[in-house]
């Protein structure tokens, strides 16, 4: 009978495993853009659909005081400017300047596809992402419309040995030249955007630069964890009192942020990418959040007031940041940016923690074997606590026969029980939670690292050895969670059986419970947990065979 059931069991096992496979093989994949969102010919041409964004009606209000500009709607340009460096493919609509489409070359969508780069900025039908800038006040952007402005030509590429690209865009009005001008420099994932003001008409000019990134409600499409985690989706802003603070999407349907600042920065953050307006350190502006007339999330900032006299000229500009979370460019870029890269209330442990994997991943050359140095470092640090922990369990383990006699001679005394065990512990000298409390202690250690993990660009893609081709997604065959499941459960085998009936049968089911769990969980991180119960499983092991010989002898 014993035998049958068993049989029974393995098949079920076996055919459970099978589904979960082809459930991975069917839904598990994200998915690719659809042709309509993502255009890649040299001058692509934007869906004339009514449900798609369209710029013109979200101008910010002009500063000082001045009156609210009320921009009607304006339909999207046809022809796009098409900008290609070696780390950015940039779309420039005419129409205002905007920066409507940006994808990331060296950031495959999928890693099974990486002809197909992901896609940060977008305006189609389905999605809009885009970053916004212009001149109010007296300048084009005004209540007849916003400027179109003309370009030399309709694509522009970084060629090889060129290491800065310059693309103007120009307008003129009322004897005023316009030159707004975007500065690519190789490598670099943030780029200039500067304004070049030339006054020919008989009458001072006075206007203000406004930035601002614009998204609507969709998901994050960099997501790719099934945890329940979700990393934060939504904007941030920082000043020189307060170097990063998230303004969520809640906090903009609950009322609108009008702040004034120097220098700073505004950002519109997601998983494992981010884009910022950073203006002039010594500028003071207006940070302002809005939602528009079709319900997308509006956060940017106004600069200051600038004035050019007749028959001069004048500039203003802002940097923009459009990639991925790097934090030391990040940091360079501007003060608190760095922060973006959002590991929680722990992240005064998960810096140092992240600074140690990027150093060891120096040496290494590979993020799977670089986790694997880290947990046994970090393993080697908590050795003492780890060794109190199992010392009182090996303890524990041991007694327990003389706790079971004690259970069958009270009965159900459960006040005599408890006086007996007690006796027994000070006569033993065990601390029945000696066990806890070094797994209290490391549990923040043990957070910060899963948001390390979790949070950092680097493990995006990242390969270790064999069918693991990608640190920050799940195992695709769920190997290494059950892996941690059977490590799991021969460390359970090491732990004293729970006097109560009830939880030693649910400590018996937390295997297979924490296998489930484990299997949408990012590669890197079950790779962690596998070789942190290894290494436990070999101390505890240790620990338990010398408190055992030294009871017997004694």
């Amino acid at each position: 009978m014993d035998i049958k059931r068993s049989i029974l069991l393995v098949a079920l096992a076996v055919v459970a495993y099978l589904l979960v496979l082809q459930w991975n093989q069917d839904y598990g994949q994200a998915a690719l853009p659809s042709p309509t969102s993502t255009t890649q010919s040299s001058a692509p041409a934007l869906p004339d659909s009514p449900t798609a964004a369209t710029p013109g009606n979200d101008v910010p209000s002009v500063a000082n005081g001045q009156p609210e500009q009320s921009l009607p709607a304006a339909q999207p340009s046809q022809q796009l400017i098409r900008v290609r460096t070696d780390v950015l493919d940039v779309a420039i609509d005419p129409r205002g300047g905007d920066i409507v489409e940006l994808l990331l070359p060296q950031y495959p969508r999928r890693q099974d596809r990486p002809d197909v780069p992901f896609q940060l900025f977008e305006r189609s039908s389905e999605r809009t992402y885009e970053a916004q800038s212009g001149l109010i006040g007296d300048g084009p952007d005004q209540a007849s419309g916003r400027p179109q402005y003309s370009s030399a030509k309709s694509e522009y590429v970084l060629a090889d040995g060129q290491d800065q690209l310059v693309v103007d865009l120009t307008y003129s009005a009322e004897g005023v030249n316009y030159t707004k001008r975007f500065v690519f420099e190789r490598g670099d994932y943030d780029l200039g955007v500067r304004y070049l003001i030339d006054n020919q008409s008989d009458k001072s000019w006075t206007g203000y630069l406004f930035g601002q990134l614009k998204r609507d409600n969709s998901g994050d499409p960099s997501s790719s964890t099934a945890t329940g985690t979700a990393t934060y989706l939504g904007a941030a802003m920082g000043t020189k009192d307060e170097p990063y603070r998230k303004v969520s999407r809640g906090d903009m349907d609950d009322k609108s942020v009008r702040e004034t600042v120097q220098g700073g920065w505004i950002a519109w953050l997601q998983h494992y990418f981010v884009t910022a307006w950073i203006p002039q350190p010594q500028d003071t502006t207006q940070v302002q959040t809005r939602k528009d007339a079709q319900g997308n999330y509006i956060i940017g900032f106004t600069g200051p007031a600038v004035t050019v006299a007749p028959g001069a000229q004048g500039e203003t500009g802002a940097q923009l940041y459009a990639g991925p979370k790097i934090q030391d460019k990040l940091e360079a870029l501007a003060p608190g940016l760095n922060l973006t890269v959002d590991y929680g209330i722990l992240w005064f442990i998960a810096q140092p923690i992240f600074w140690l994997l990027s150093t060891i991943h120096s040496l290494l050359g590979n993020w799977g074997w670089s986790i694997i140095v880290l947990t046994l470092i970090i393993k080697l640090a908590f050795f003492p606590l780890s060794a109190a922990s199992y010392k009182s369990m090996a303890r524990m383990r041991a007694v327990s026969p003389k706790m079971q006699a004690l259970k069958e001679q009270y009965g159900d005394d459960r006040q005599k029980m408890s006086q007996a065990m007690m006796e027994l512990y000070k006569k033993e000298k065990i601390n029945p939670l000696g066990g806890c409390l070094p797994i209290v202690v490391q549990m923040p250690v043990f957070l910060a690292l899963y948001w390390v993990l979790l949070e950092s660009v680097d493990m995006r893609q990242a390969p270790w050895m064999f069918w693991i081709t990608d640190l920050s997604i799940k195992d695709p065959y769920f190997i290494l969670p059950i892996i941690m499941g059977v490590t799991m459960f021969i460390q359970q085998q090491l732990n004293p059986t729970p006097p109560d009936p009830m939880q030693a049968r649910v400590m018996k089911l937390l295997p297979i419970i924490f296998t489930f769990f484990f299997l949408w969980f990012p590669a890197g991180l079950v790779i962690y947990w596998v070789v942190n119960n290894i290494l436990s499983i070999a101390q505890q092991w240790y620990i338990t065979r010398q408190i055992e010989a030294s009871t017997k002898t004694a």
